[in-house]
Protein backbone atom coordinates (compact mmCIF):
# COMPACT_ATOMS: atom_id res chain seq x y z
CA UNK A 1 0.00 0.00 0.00
CA UNK A 2 1.19 3.76 -0.94
CA UNK A 3 1.23 6.24 0.85
CA UNK A 4 -1.66 8.13 -0.16
CA UNK A 5 -3.84 4.72 0.64
CA UNK A 6 -2.62 4.45 3.46
CA UNK A 7 -3.89 8.11 4.44
CA UNK A 8 -7.04 7.93 3.14
CA UNK A 9 -7.68 4.50 4.85
CA UNK A 10 -6.38 6.42 7.97
CA UNK A 11 -8.71 9.39 8.06
CA UNK A 12 -12.12 6.79 6.83
CA UNK A 13 -11.41 5.13 9.68
CA UNK A 14 -11.43 7.83 12.12
CA UNK A 15 -13.91 9.19 10.41
CA UNK A 16 -16.40 6.22 11.20
CA UNK A 17 -15.20 6.30 14.60
CA UNK A 18 -15.90 9.40 15.34
CA UNK A 19 -19.11 9.83 13.96
CA UNK A 20 -19.95 6.76 16.43
CA UNK A 21 -19.77 9.11 19.66
CA UNK A 22 -23.29 9.51 20.27
CA UNK A 23 -24.28 13.30 20.43
CA UNK A 24 -26.16 12.69 23.23
CA UNK A 25 -22.45 12.04 25.35
CA UNK A 26 -21.48 15.36 23.84
CA UNK A 27 -24.65 16.71 25.43
CA UNK A 28 -23.84 15.60 28.75
CA UNK A 29 -20.40 16.07 29.12
CA UNK A 30 -21.35 20.14 27.84
CA UNK A 31 -23.83 20.45 30.43
CA UNK A 32 -22.16 18.89 32.97
CA UNK A 33 -19.14 21.63 32.32
CA UNK A 34 -21.37 24.17 31.86
CA UNK A 35 -22.83 23.73 35.38
CA UNK A 36 -19.69 23.17 37.05
CA UNK A 37 -18.69 26.53 35.97
CA UNK A 38 -21.32 28.49 36.64
CA UNK A 39 -21.57 26.52 40.39
CA UNK A 40 -17.66 27.32 41.27
CA UNK A 41 -16.84 23.99 40.99
CA UNK A 42 -13.15 22.55 39.79
CA UNK A 43 -12.35 20.59 36.94
CA UNK A 44 -9.35 18.38 37.18
CA UNK A 45 -8.81 16.24 34.17
CA UNK A 46 -5.82 13.31 34.25
CA UNK A 47 -4.32 10.67 31.83
CA UNK A 48 -0.89 8.57 31.15
CA UNK A 49 1.25 9.43 27.37
CA UNK A 50 -0.82 10.49 24.79
CA UNK A 51 -4.05 11.51 26.85
CA UNK A 52 -1.74 13.02 29.21
CA UNK A 53 -0.48 15.35 26.60
CA UNK A 54 -4.86 15.57 25.69
CA UNK A 55 -5.49 16.30 29.44
CA UNK A 56 -3.37 18.86 29.43
CA UNK A 57 -4.58 20.56 26.10
CA UNK A 58 -8.08 20.11 27.44
CA UNK A 59 -7.20 22.42 30.84
CA UNK A 60 -5.57 25.01 28.54
CA UNK A 61 -8.46 25.15 27.03
CA UNK A 62 -10.67 25.43 29.42
CA UNK A 63 -8.79 27.50 31.50
CA UNK A 64 -7.77 29.70 28.70
CA UNK A 65 -9.64 29.18 25.60
CA UNK A 66 -13.13 29.58 27.22
CA UNK A 67 -12.17 32.01 28.99
CA UNK A 68 -14.24 35.13 28.37
CA UNK A 69 -13.58 39.00 29.74
CA UNK A 70 -16.56 39.77 32.38
CA UNK A 71 -17.40 35.89 32.54
CA UNK A 72 -17.11 33.53 34.84
CA UNK A 73 -14.08 30.87 34.39
CA UNK A 74 -13.63 27.33 34.18
CA UNK A 75 -11.55 26.17 37.00
CA UNK A 76 -9.28 23.34 35.12
CA UNK A 77 -6.61 21.85 36.46
CA UNK A 78 -4.36 19.15 34.97
CA UNK A 79 -3.05 16.08 36.87
CA UNK A 80 -0.83 15.14 34.59
CA UNK A 81 1.17 18.57 34.20
CA UNK A 82 2.87 18.56 37.72
CA UNK A 83 5.94 16.42 36.95
CA UNK A 84 7.87 17.13 40.38
CA UNK A 85 4.80 16.07 42.25
CA UNK A 86 3.54 13.12 40.35
CA UNK A 87 7.10 11.37 40.49
CA UNK A 88 7.40 12.31 44.05
CA UNK A 89 4.31 10.23 44.56
CA UNK A 90 5.08 8.22 42.09
CA UNK A 91 8.96 7.36 43.95
CA UNK A 92 7.09 7.63 47.81
CA UNK A 93 3.92 5.13 47.15
CA UNK A 94 3.25 3.92 43.97
CA UNK A 95 2.45 4.71 40.14
CA UNK A 96 -1.17 3.76 40.36
CA UNK A 97 -1.94 6.62 43.32
CA UNK A 98 -0.43 9.48 41.17
CA UNK A 99 -3.59 11.08 40.56
CA UNK A 100 -5.73 9.70 43.33
CA UNK A 101 -3.57 10.93 45.96
CA UNK A 102 -3.06 14.94 44.25
CA UNK A 103 -6.92 14.66 44.22
CA UNK A 104 -6.37 13.63 47.92
CA UNK A 105 -6.09 17.20 48.62
CA UNK A 106 -8.39 19.00 46.71
CA UNK A 107 -11.60 17.12 45.46
CA UNK A 108 -15.03 17.81 46.83
CA UNK A 109 -18.76 17.17 46.22
CA UNK A 110 -19.90 18.43 42.90
CA UNK A 111 -15.99 18.86 41.30
CA UNK A 112 -16.24 16.85 38.07
CA UNK A 113 -13.31 14.22 37.47
CA UNK A 114 -12.18 13.99 33.89
CA UNK A 115 -10.85 10.88 32.97
CA UNK A 116 -8.98 10.06 30.02
CA UNK A 117 -7.72 6.78 28.73
CA UNK A 118 -7.83 4.97 25.83
CA UNK A 119 -7.58 1.38 27.39
CA UNK A 120 -10.43 2.35 30.04
CA UNK A 121 -7.91 0.49 32.54
CA UNK A 122 -4.86 2.67 33.59
CA UNK A 123 -4.87 1.75 37.40
CA UNK A 124 -3.65 4.98 38.12
CA UNK A 125 -6.71 6.85 36.44
CA UNK A 126 -9.22 3.83 37.64
CA UNK A 127 -8.12 4.62 41.61
CA UNK A 128 -8.60 8.37 41.05
CA UNK A 129 -12.12 7.71 39.94
CA UNK A 130 -13.06 5.82 42.92
CA UNK A 131 -11.98 8.44 45.26
CA UNK A 132 -13.84 11.16 43.41
CA UNK A 133 -16.73 8.85 43.17
CA UNK A 134 -16.26 8.51 47.20
CA UNK A 135 -16.12 12.31 47.73
CA UNK A 136 -19.37 12.71 45.40
CA UNK A 137 -17.48 14.40 42.58
CA UNK A 138 -18.89 13.86 38.93
CA UNK A 139 -16.78 11.69 37.04
CA UNK A 140 -15.96 11.87 33.28
CA UNK A 141 -14.69 9.56 31.01
CA UNK A 142 -13.19 9.31 27.70
CA UNK A 143 -12.09 6.25 26.89
CA UNK A 144 -12.14 3.58 23.67
CA UNK A 145 -12.04 -0.25 22.75
CA UNK A 146 -14.98 -1.71 25.25
CA UNK A 147 -15.03 1.11 27.54
CA UNK A 148 -12.62 -1.19 30.15
CA UNK A 149 -13.16 -0.69 33.46
CA UNK A 150 -13.40 3.22 33.65
CA UNK A 151 -16.40 3.15 32.18
CA UNK A 152 -18.31 1.34 35.29
CA UNK A 153 -16.53 4.48 37.50
CA UNK A 154 -17.73 7.10 35.28
CA UNK A 155 -21.22 9.17 35.47
CA UNK A 156 -21.05 9.70 32.15
CA UNK A 157 -18.21 7.92 29.70
CA UNK A 158 -17.65 8.51 26.17
CA UNK A 159 -16.33 5.38 24.20
CA UNK A 160 -14.27 5.49 21.17
CA UNK A 161 -15.75 2.56 19.06
CA UNK A 162 -12.08 1.88 17.77
CA UNK A 163 -9.29 -0.77 18.73
CA UNK A 164 -6.67 1.62 17.23
CA UNK A 165 -5.13 3.05 19.94
CA UNK A 166 -3.98 6.03 18.02
CA UNK A 167 -7.61 7.10 16.06
CA UNK A 168 -9.14 6.71 19.91
CA UNK A 169 -6.50 9.50 21.04
CA UNK A 170 -7.41 11.46 18.09
CA UNK A 171 -10.89 11.36 18.22
CA UNK A 172 -10.43 12.17 22.37
CA UNK A 173 -8.70 15.54 21.09
CA UNK A 174 -11.09 16.07 18.06
CA UNK A 175 -14.31 15.40 20.26
CA UNK A 176 -12.36 18.05 23.58
CA UNK A 177 -11.75 20.68 20.57
CA UNK A 178 -15.35 20.32 19.35
CA UNK A 179 -16.67 20.38 23.17
CA UNK A 180 -14.05 23.72 23.87
CA UNK A 181 -15.45 25.54 20.72
CA UNK A 182 -19.31 24.63 21.84
CA UNK A 183 -18.65 25.80 25.84
CA UNK A 184 -17.04 29.41 24.70
CA UNK A 185 -19.93 29.59 22.27
CA UNK A 186 -22.56 28.91 25.09
CA UNK A 187 -20.53 31.06 27.96
CA UNK A 188 -20.85 33.92 24.85
CA UNK A 189 -24.31 33.72 24.94
CA UNK A 190 -25.45 33.62 29.24
CA UNK A 191 -24.96 36.59 31.25
CA UNK A 192 -22.60 34.76 33.83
Amino acid sequence: MDAQSYWMDYVQELEKSVGKIPAAKFNEIAETLLEARRSGKQVFIMGNGGSASTASHMACDLGKGDAIPGKLRFKAICLSDNIPLLTAWANDTAYDMVFAEQLENFVREGDVVIAISGSGNSQNVLNALKLARERKAKTVGFTGFMGGKMKDLCDICMIVPSDSMQRIEDAHLIFEHALSLYLRKRIGEENV
